[in-house]
C-alpha cells in the first residue's frame, strides 16, 4: 500500500536558509505555469531546471531532457549543500512561495510516489501557524527544517491564511537504495 506521507529524519538549518533566500530579488520568483490551480500568489525559483535555465520552471513529462543546476544554486552555498545531502538524483529543485491569503486548489500531481520511482521532498523555510496542508483530506504540518515526503498522486490543496509567505524547498528526486531505505523503515 502506498503511503501518504511521513517525515525523513532529517532537519536543516532554517536560519542560514532564510538568510539565503534574503538574497533574492522579487524579479527572481516566476509565477506558476498552472494558472488554473491557485488564487493569489504562488511563484518559484529554479535551483535545478531543464539545462539550468533559471527563468524556467517548466517540467520535462518526456523524461528526455537534461537538467542542470541554476545560477541560483551556484549561488547559494547552504542551499546547495542541502539539495546535495540527499545521495540519490535530483531532478527538479525549485524554491516554491505560496503568499499570504493565497491558496493552491485541490488537485493531484501524478508520478510523484515512491511506487513511481519518482519523489518530490519539502523542506519549510518559512511558515506560519495559520498555513493549512492538506493531503488526502488530512491536515499535515510542516515546521522549519524538516523534510517530509508527500505523496502528491493524491489530492492536495494548500491555504495559506497567514500573514507570513509560505516558501518550502522542493526537490524532485529519482528513488534509489539510499532513498528507499527510509520507505522501508516506514
Amino acid at each position: 500500500m502506498a503511503l501518504d506521507y511521513f517525515q525523513l529524519p532529517m532537519h536543516f538549518n532554517a536560519t542560514l536558509m532564510q538568510e539565503e533566500l534574503s538574497r533574492f530579488d522579487e524579479s527572481d520568483w516566476i509565477p506558476h505555469f498552472n494558472k488554473g490551480y491557485y488564487n493569489g500568489d504562488w511563484s518559484a525559483i529554479p535551483l535545478r531546471s531543464i539545462e539550468g535555465n533559471p527563468k524556467s520552471i517548466f517540467p520535462d513529462p518526456t523524461g528526455t531532457k537534461l537538467y542542470a543546476d541554476t545560477i541560483h544554486m551556484t549561488n547559494n552555498k547552504y542551499l546547495g549543500e542541502v539539495v546535495q545531502s540527499f545521495e540519490c538524483e535530483k531532478i527538479d529543485v525549485r524554491l516554491l512561495r505560496l503568499k499570504s491569503g493565497s491558496i493552491i486548489k485541490e488537485h493531484r500531481d501524478y508520478g510523484l510516489g515512491f511506487e513511481d520511482g519518482e519523489v518530490r521532498l519539502h523542506i519549510p523555510i518559512t511558515t506560519n501557524p495559520e498555513l493549512e496542508f492538506y493531503l488526502n483530506k488530512q491536515r499535515v504540518t510542516m515546521n522549519v527544517g524538516e523534510c517530509w515526503f508527500l505523496n502528491f498522486n493524491y489530492f492536495h490543496e494548500v491555504k495559506n491564511l497567514g500573514t507570513i509567505d509560505r516558501i518550502h524547498l522542493v526537490i524532485d528526486c529519482k528513488v534509489n537504495d539510499w532513498l528507499a531505505k527510509f520507505f522501508i523503515q516506514r
